[in-house]
């Protein structure tokens, strides 16, 4: 297991939620010499200079300040998401059934409901509280070990369970935490907060918290070429984008963007339809005829997990656009722009990845399936910039336990920083 790998796996498990994930990244970019912008204040930023901002603590954007002419150079620009599809805690979540007490939840994006049944589940998030002097605080929370789980129903009660059954999110999903005693969840926040050391907080007033399966990332296979792991969409390719910002020499100015709530459509205020990117842009340039320059001279990388070919269902793939795990990123194609890559976008990502020496495949759906969404046609519509989605094929995506090739997060890493470097976006 090499260092990449390594620490994707940590980074997995350190998180469980966006604003773990963020936290993850913000303390790896101010350990690098990275500074943090208050978007409150005003800025002064410089050739050299490595800078980041944090919005809401759920979504995150780092810049590097290249040395090349910025007008004349442009932009090197990744972007991924935070986010993946969970069961959220609803505010008032106490639920008593036959004496054992619950929590209502709601999905979260397009989870695959199933796997859900049987896990060892904890709970993370953020929780906004008050302290004893009357402030409002918004620390992050952690179970981190089993607190809940939702029990199949057994077969013997649905013979045709294998056939036939369906999963009511209503219904069905509610997790057991405790039996017996009833339960005031609020209470229990406020327990786990002062073990984590927040002991100043006397009410909480709100959340935002999710269950998730406890079960650390692993390698799995025979010859362990096989990533097994929660929220490998898109915590992967946000780790991978990380990894290329933290490595670049400076030459070429680069920039990350990394968004939550893609999962939902990103229409938040943290989402890639807000203006956390076009609102740094315009404070970078010192005009709108500089920063359009530059624009056209950029180009944005929207990484993004790509479906690997299914040996058990290879029909659900077109003929000759079957990705394989372990045989490098994915160029994602769609003629109704669900993604965002163009020919010239797709021939630039082929020159550096033949410079890199790093394999390419592609992907595109059956004509009589539709593909999903990423931020990449979003973010091209507002920026105006020439896009490529792409991502490494997974399998199980948006299952609580997602599959990855161990081979692919270098080969992937390796073309991010060849992105970064490159001196000319021209075909």
């Amino acid at each position: 297991m090499n260092a990449c790998v390594q620490g994707l796996l940590r980074f997995l498990q350190a998180s469980p939620t966006p604003y773990h994930a963020v936290e993850q990244i913000k303390n790896a970019l101010t350990g690098a010499g990275f500074v943090q912008l208050d978007e409150k204040s005003s800025w002064s930023l410089s050739p050299g200079g490595r800078y980041f901002i944090v919005r809401r603590e759920a979504s995150l954007l780092a810049f590097v300040y290249g040395r090349a002419p910025l007008v004349a150079g442009g932009l090197r620009i990744i972007g991924a998401h935070t986010d993946s599809p969970c069961l959220k805690i609803k505010p008032r979540p106490e639920k008593t059934s036959q004496g054992y007490q619950q929590l209502g939840v709601e999905v979260y994006g397009g989870a695959l409901l199933n796997p859900w049944f049987d896990r060892d589940l904890s709970i993370a998030g953020r929780v906004a509280a008050k302290t004893h002097s009357g402030a409002m605080v918004q620390p992050l929370v952690d179970f981190k070990r089993p607190i809940a789980v939702i029990p199949s129903l057994a077969i013997h009660l649905d013979r045709s369970a294998n056939e036939q059954r369906s999963v009511n999110p209503q219904e069905d999903m509610r997790p057991i935490l405790l039996q017996g005693e009833v339960l005031d969840f609020r209470a229990l926040l406020l327990k786990q907060l002062a073990a984590q050391g927040v002991s100043d907080v006397s009410e909480v007033f709100e959340y935002d918290l999710c269950l998730y399966d406890s079960q650390p990332a692993a390698l799995v296979g025979v010859q362990e070429e096989f990533i097994a792991s929660a929220r490998l969409d898109n915590l992967l390719s946000c780790y991978l984008g990380l990894q290329a910002m933290l490595s670049a020499d400076g030459s070429q100015s680069a920039l990350l963007l990394l968004t939550d709530h893609e999962e939902v459509g990103s229409q938040s205020d943290v989402g890639a339809r807000s203006n956390l990117l076009n609102g740094f842009l315009q404070r970078l340039f010192s005009n709108d005829e500089e920063r359009l320059r530059a624009l056209a001279h950029s180009m944005m990388l929207s990484v993004d997990n790509a479906h690997g070919i299914h040996p058990n269902y290879p029909r659900k793939h077109d003929d000759n656009h079957g990705p394989l795990l372990n045989k490098g990123p994915v160029l994602k194609v769609d003629a109704n722009q669900g993604y965002a890559t163009s020919s010239e976008s797709a021939a630039v990502v082929r020159l550096i990845a033949q410079a890199a020496q790093v394999p390419i495949q592609s992907f595109v759906t059956r004509a009589d399936m539709r593909c999903g969404s990423t931020i990449g046609p979003m973010t091209a519509a507002l920026t105006g910039v020439r896009t490529a989605d792409l991502g490494l094929p997974t399998f199980a995506m948006h299952s609580i336990r997602e599959l990855a090739g161990a081979k692919d997060p270098d080969l992937m890493l390796a073309l991010l920083q060849g992105f970064i470097a490159q001196v000319s976006l021209q075909a």
